[in-house]
């Protein structure tokens, strides 16, 4: 079993890698080809689109790879009771994306220019929901092959789509170039779910009954799935409520739509996806973690629950500490050498120690999941949501610009970390 871990923690941890560059030459190819204005514009919407995502998954896949590594039932019938369900949510989201897109892009975001790109996530959110549910499917196996191939493959198929699409789309103007960016996330993802089909076993059987949906598979992925989705529903809130309320504030107090549009860009764009630059080895560990944790946790067996637990948090700072004293020390070498840039260099050497704790959150949010404790998940959310939203509207009428941003997003990822670790020694004690 220890070797089973160490495998897919060294698969994921590779695989996460090549993805990791994969998305960062997609920034990097993004930024340059639409400018910082364009930028700007994608990053606004952007929160929009990660709600959807969060709503549109409603924590199925959580639960599918959760049952699927306790190894009790027809997984087969498990996966096809949990898609009807996911194909019911996503009908009636993408018609609540077409009932509000005038709303949030006039009157929430102040910006028309996003009101093509927001419809076009209702087409989108479909595909990733079958994506993310088939990629579960082999999580829950411990086979993290498939989910690395199909990662690649899919940011692969998204960088060829930008560098072809992008110039040609750019002289009909910014809109329609983060519209097709958007939508260009539909090619990309039913390739990675051909890829996870051709993956599955040739032996598997499906019988006609298997087709049925199982209604005590339904509601027990529903009593995972429902607190799952209830903290990261929360948590995109938080986030889909950001643009608006530093907009409609930053405003008030005398900014122009220009200013932010360009610095929350630079913050949301730059700064953020490279201080998270580590994220991607937290996570492979998390993801492994996941099943094992799952499985010994309902077996009783604690303490090696711990040590593993133990081992996701050293490893996540292992990596962590030297690439944060990297960016403290000369943030604007690897803005220039990343994005061509060296704006958000002071934003960069704020965020990065802060981004240590955010390190550590990943596996302890896995580790809480895999035992059952959700819940705890959408407390901890929730209660950095209402500290981070806040902040943001109280701090944003200082006249400090992006500061209010980076204070009330520093605060956040403390206290959710040091409430989640406070839970997963509680548990485990």
């Amino acid at each position: 079993m220890k070797e089973k871990f160490i495998k897919s923690t060294i698969i994921l941890l590779i695989g996460g890698f090549v993805t990791k560059l994969l998305g960062m030459l997609i920034k990097i190819i993004m930024s340059r080809l639409i400018g910082t204005e364009g930028l700007g514009l994608y990053m606004l919407i952007l929160p929009t689109f990660s709600l959807f995502i969060g709503l549109s998954q409603f924590g199925l896949p959580t639960a599918l790879s959760k049952l699927v590594s306790e190894d009790t039932k027809n997984n087969v019938k498990l996966f096809f009771s949990i898609i009807p369900i996911s194909l019911l949510i996503n009908t009636f989201l993408i018609i609540i994306i077409f009932l509000l897109a005038p709303v949030l892009s006039n009157n929430l975001l102040h910006n028309k220019d996003t009101y093509l790109s927001i419809l076009a996530i209702a087409l989108v959110i479909p595909f990733t929901s079958i994506s993310s549910i088939c990629r579960s499917y082999f999580f829950g196996k411990e086979k993290m092959f498939p989910h690395i191939i199909s990662n690649i493959l899919e940011d692969i198929v998204r960088l060829v789509l930008m560098i072809v699409g992008i110039p040609l789309i750019l002289p009909l103007g910014l809109k329609y170039a983060v519209l097709y960016i958007v939508l260009s996330n539909i090619i990309s993802e039913v390739s990675s779910i051909i890829i996870l089909i051709l993956f599955l076993p040739k032996k598997i059987s499906i019988k006609l009954s298997d087709l049925k949906p199982n209604y005590s598979y339904i509601k027990e992925s529903l009593s995972i799935g429902i607190p799952n989705t209830t903290g990261r529903l929360i948590g995109s809130i938080g986030y889909f409520l950001e643009p608006i309320i530093l907009t409609s504030v930053l405003l008030k107090c005398g900014y122009s739509s220009n200013f932010i549009t360009r610095e929350y860009g630079i913050l949301s764009g730059y700064v953020m996806p490279l201080v998270l630059l580590p994220s991607f080895f937290t996570l492979a560990i998390s993801q492994a973690l996941l099943p094992v944790v799952s499985r010994e946790y309902a077996k009783g067996n604690k303490r090696l629950v711990k040590r593993k637990a133990k081992q996701a948090i050293g490893m996540s700072l292992l990596i962590g500490v030297p690439v944060t004293i990297m960016f403290v020390l000369g943030p604007e070498f690897f803005l220039r050498i990343i994005y061509h840039t060296s704006k958000g260099g002071v934003y960069t050497r704020v965020l990065a120690p802060i981004c240590l704790f955010q390190y550590i959150q990943s596996p302890l949010s896995f580790c809480l999941d895999a035992m059952g404790k959700s819940k705890d998940n959408f407390v901890a959310t929730t209660l950095g949501v209402i500290i981070r939203t806040s902040l943001l509207f109280i701090l944003s009428f200082f006249k400090i610009g992006m500061w209010g941003l980076i204070i009330s997003i520093s605060l956040n990822v403390i206290v959710v970390t040091f409430y989640s670790l406070k839970k997963v020694r509680h548990y485990l004690t």
